[in-house]
């Protein structure tokens, strides 16, 4: 089951039939958005105390929606978003 903030909720789910019958459920895979077209509610100077689930938590309501901060700086690895103090990093608004 997945959660319906979870970034994964709006894709697809398949099957994979196996050599042997059995049917195995996947996701397809997911495309992140363009950054630009999630609309900005902030940006912020990372520190080294700066975690992605506390600024989510703070500024979007929920620590699991890291991921959206990630979409919204093009990071492919979200830890590198927060790895360099005193770069800006971009805070998107809430919702998909």
């Amino acid at each position: 089951m997945i959660s319906s903030t979870s970034r994964y909720a709006t894709v697809e789910t398949a099957t994979y039939r196996t050599a042997d019958g059995r049917t195995l459920p996947y996701l397809r895979r997911r495309f992140a958005p363009p950054p630009e077209s999630l609309a900005s509610m902030a940006d912020i100077t990372v520190t080294a105390e700066s975690r992605l689930d506390l600024i989510a938590a703070k500024l979007q309501g929920d620590p699991l929606r890291f991921w959206r901060i990630a979409d919204a700086n093009a990071a492919m690895n979200p830890l590198e978003l927060t790895c360099r103090p005193g770069e800006r990093l971009r805070v998107p608004k809430p919702g998909f």
